[in-house]
């Protein structure tokens, strides 16, 4: 129900947001579609109230309706925003807000209607709801309009795949648009009454329990099965207080053991508990079963209890104050060492009659403070928790026990015990070995998994049993309490907020063991409007890298090389479970289309370079089970050489319309769908190619005016040239590709978006390579570097704002080319060489970078002495390389506080430094 909820309050957010964009909100109020939107926006702010309301009642098939209009009004609604965004670009009106009573004006409105009369049918749309075909136009041009109608009414050809193939620029129609948005917004609006009707007479639903099981000392597992090594040094981490590591002594240690679910923390923690050497070491040792609810005066009376009946007290506290309850611990631990375990402690209480009951950095302390002051060393606490985040919290003197899932021999030791029963003979276990292994393979090494299969594997010992049971996988559908392994890792996912609830099950579309980079996941995030970075300070980037780290602090995703992130096995399972209405994960040779729901709306296809039948025959099933059309993503991972692959791929999709994301390889120039130039909700295009293939990027690239994220990292075409006008991409933030690319992007100032640039030529011969073009590109962030500056002046180096860039950490410098050689008289080369180093002088003076920039190279440029800004104006700089600089004087480099990095080359004429 909640996930019910929660969709429909995204997609109504969304129609919201559309509706409060400045370049919408003219059309939206203009007399053409005569809708009151104020009133609108009252009322669906109202409903976002309303669906607040409805949490925990039995609505959600009321609900769906609700959300196919509002995602059907967002399509339209950012179709509108195109062709507002593509006016702005070629300065014409056809999508303007209220074009006025003039001649003009009317003539356009007739021409807009006379094509919607001859299209016969308002609800074919632009692209996917109002377009026409530019062929369709009719050429009248009129009074003050007159050049940009003119500037339209051509009918563009362009090259989709570089190669061949044209397609035609299309019209934008505003009768059948006005008529679609008015329809639907009214359709969303009049679903409002009805569901608020509704949840008048729904009472609301019980919540489910929220008891996690109780837990125990008493060893549950006798056999600890592999942890070895890690278990050794955890005893010896116990028995030395904490202190292997740590040159300080301290009273009390607390040592995290940290897991995702059912990975074995609690049997671990038994383990070390009931051993003989903790047994001789501690003179007081307790077990407290901590769960969900932080209940720091509850947790206390344990401990309490739990030490008068070490002591044969036999005498249970029921109430006291806290005080009382810390002066007697403190009392009865006075000069013994004590062990205390505080077994799944969890970041959240999630029952909502007890909200303030949850674990923090203050109720930890003041669940501590009777057991710091003490008269003994070596005192331990043991924490186990499946939250990273705890573990960080509570960790004191001791290093984290961090643990996985058991090695593959131990694993298959272990699943032998849980799915052979003691008593079966020795040649029947064999008989099933070879299903077992593939059985045991598929559960990724998790103990509770294990535990989880092993009694229905016991129920019947023949292969055809076992073997349904692999095919199934009836280990993930077993949800008999807390004992099977989807419960145990699901309980985690059903507390989250709905938006990292969100976010985790999108991430079932990226391939087992993917290694998510921050900004690849924040640029899909907000590409399928998860991220809403509304605040002023906000940034995408700032949001995507928070929900990765709050998906990290709840055991969902683990930390791997070079800031990357990876998600477990098991819980990339949980990720395909719970999204599986939304989204498909395919795998090139093993899927079965039937498995698909057709509610989907994001795919992705992991390919190898194979080419079988059967994949072409899925594939044409998916087709017809699946809404090609309404798709959101498509993933394609992986390369491929085969053409036929590229051709059945490319078939499949034909027919995409309203995808944000695409993920695609290119091994021909017709690898791509038909519909590729029509894709104007695109935010995120991810295009690879094999290396030295003869392919070039798609010059329709161009039209997607819409795009937000171009990565073009896996592109091995033999072609880099980019569109001429790819400057056209004005909504373009981040542009991760070769240096090339980035070097040959023509009045790159346009795209005022764009954070990357790795490279910039200043060139004299080329309209578009004036140095000045930097200037509009405040959101610059990382690495600049510069070339040609010989070819610039003065006016354009102050132009190209440098010091505004404060995003900017690396900047080179480079004047490109040679100086002067010696080919004239002496006198004469001497006034050309002054000449060059004056004009660089000024030049470089005037390229002040920002005081945040960390590394500075300079190559080549200068004339007799440091830019006056080199010293205490960058005052960050840690790394500074000069190559080739002709100065006679260096920079004052002991002003420069952090630097740590000099490197001078190619230094001649140097008389002396500060």
């Amino acid at each position: 129900m909640e996930a019910a909820v929660g969709a429909a309050n995204w997609v109504v957010g969304m129609v919201l947001n559309k509706l409060s964009d400045e370049l919408m909100a003219g059309y939206m109020a203009s007399r053409e579609l005569g809708l009151n939107m104020d009133q609108i926006k009252r009322d669906l702010n109202y409903m976002l109230a309303l669906l607040q309301a409805a949490e925990g009642r039995d609505i959600a098939d009321n609900l769906a309706d609700l959300c196919n209009k509002a995602d059907e009004a967002e399509d339209v609604l950012d179709e509108l925003h195109y062709f507002v965004i593509r006016d702005e670009l070629d300065g014409t009106r056809e999508a303007t807000p209220d074009l006025g009573d003039g001649l003009g004006a009317q003539l356009q409105h007739a021409r807009h209607a006379a094509r919607n009369t001859a299209a016969g049918n308002y609800w074919l749309s632009c692209f996917s709801s109002c377009c026409r075909s530019q062929s369709q136009q009719d050429d009248t041009v009129t009074g003050n309009n007159r050049n940009s109608s003119m500037a339209i009414s051509k009918t563009e050809e362009h090259d989709q795949s570089g190669a061949n193939g044209h397609i035609q620029e299309s019209l934008f129609d505003r009768v059948a648009m006005s008529k679609k948005i008015k329809s639907l917004i009214q359709d969303v609006h009049s679903l409002c009454p009805p569901i608020s009707d509704l949840l008048q007479k729904c009472s609301p639903c019980v919540p489910p329990s929220m008891e996690r099981p109780n837990t125990s000392s008493v060893i549950t597992q006798n056999k600890l099965y592999g942890r070895d090594a890690i278990f050794d040094q955890t005893m010896e981490q116990l028995l030395k207080g904490g202190a292997m590591h740590h040159t300080q002594n301290y009273i009390m240690s607390v040592l995290p053991i940290v897991g995702p679910g059912g990975v074995g923390k609690t049997t671990f923690a038994q383990h070390l508990y009931n051993d003989h050497r903790t047994k001789q070491h501690f003179t007081v040792m307790i077990w407290v079963c901590v769960s969900t609810t932080f209940d720091v005066t509850e947790l206390t009376t344990k401990i309490l209890n739990s030490l008068n009946a070490t002591e044969s007290q036999g005498t249970n506290i029921r109430e006291s104050s806290l005080d009382q309850l810390h002066k007697s611990i403190q009392d009865k631990l006075k000069s013994k060492r004590f062990l205390i375990v505080f077994d799944d402690i969890w970041e959240h209480d999630f029952s909502k009659a007890a909200s303030t009951k949850r674990f923090s950095k203050t109720e930890w302390e003041k669940l501590l403070a009777p057991f710091g002051p003490g008269e003994t060393n070596g005192n331990m606490v043991l924490v186990t928790t499946r939250f990273p985040k705890v573990a960080e919290t509570v960790k004191k003197g001791a290093n984290q026990v961090d643990l996985h899932g058991l090695e593959p021999d131990e694993f298959w030791d272990f699943f032998q015990l849980c799915a052979f029963s003691e008593t079966q003979d020795d040649n029947d276990k064999e008989k099933l070995f070879d299903i077992g292994k593939q059985i045991a393979k598929k559960l990724k090494c998790s103990p509770l998994a294990a535990k989880t299969v092993g009694p229905l594997l016991r129920k019947k010992p023949t292969r055809k049993h076992w073997m349904e049971i692999l095919e199934k996988e009836e280990w993930l559908k077993q949800k008999d309490g807390d004992d099977s392994i989807i419960t145990a890792l699901k309980i985690s996912y059903d507390y989250l907020p709905f938006y990292l609830k969100k976010c985790f099950s999108y991430l079932a579309l990226f391939p087992e063991d993917y290694e998510f980079d921050s900004l690849e996941i924040s640029c899909y995030w907000d590409s399928i409007g998860i991220i809403n970075s509304s605040g002023k300070n906000d940034t995408i980037e700032g949001i995507g890298s928070q929900y990765l780290n709050e998906l990290y602090d709840n055991g969902f995703l683990m930390k791997g090389d070079d800031n990357h992130y990876v998600m477990h096995d098991l819980l990339h399972e949980l990720s395909q479970i719970v999204s599986s209405r939304e989204c498909a994960n395919i795998n090139y040779s093993s899927f079965r289309a039937d498995d698909i729901l057709p509610s989907i709306r994001h795919l992705s296809i992991t390919i190898q370079d194979k080419y079988t039948e059967s994949f072409k025959e899925e594939m044409e099933k998916i087709k017809k089970r699946v809404d090609i059309r309404n798709l959101r993503s498509v993933m394609i991972f992986g390369s491929y050489r085969s053409r036929r692959i590229a051709n059945v791929v490319r078939d499949t999709l034909n027919e995409i319309r309203a995808l944000r994301v695409l993920f695609i390889f290119m091994n021909s120039p017709h690898s791509l769908p038909d519909n590729f130039s029509k894709l104007v909700h695109l935010r995120y295009l991810k295009i690879g190619s094999p290396w030295g293939f003869k392919v070039c990027i798609p010059s329709t690239v161009s039209k997607l005016y819409h795009l937000k994220f171009l990565d073009l990292k896996s592109w091995g075409g033999s072609n880099n040239n980019l569109p001429n006008d790819f400057n056209r991409l004005i909504n373009l933030r981040h542009f991760l590709a070769k240096k090339e690319f980035h070097s040959n992007v023509p009045e790159v100032g346009k795209m005022k978006c764009l954070q990357e640039l790795k490279e910039f030529h200043v060139k004299k011969d080329k309209i578009g390579f004036e140095l000045a073009q930097l200037g509009q590109l405040e959101q610059l962030r990382g690495e600049l570097c510069i070339f040609g500056l010989k070819n610039a002046t003065r006016e354009e180096a102050i132009e190209a704002k440098l010091k505004h860039k404060s995003n900017l950490s690396k900047l080179r410098l480079d004047r490109g080319g040679n100086r002067e050689k010696n080919t004239s008289s002496s006198s004469s080369r001497t006034q050309v060489v002054s000449n060059e180093n004056q004009d660089d002088d000024i030049i470089l003076d005037s390229l002040q970078p920002h005081s945040n920039l960390t590394e500075l190279s300079i190559v080549n440029l200068g004339g007799g002495m440091a830019p006056s800004w080199l010293g205490s104006n960058i005052i960050h700089l840690d790394t500074l390389h000069l190559d080739g600089v002709p100065w006679a004087t260096l920079a004052p480099f002991g002003k420069i506080q952090y630097l740590r990095e000099l490197k001078l080359r190619n230094i001649v004429g140097m008389y002396h430094t500060h």
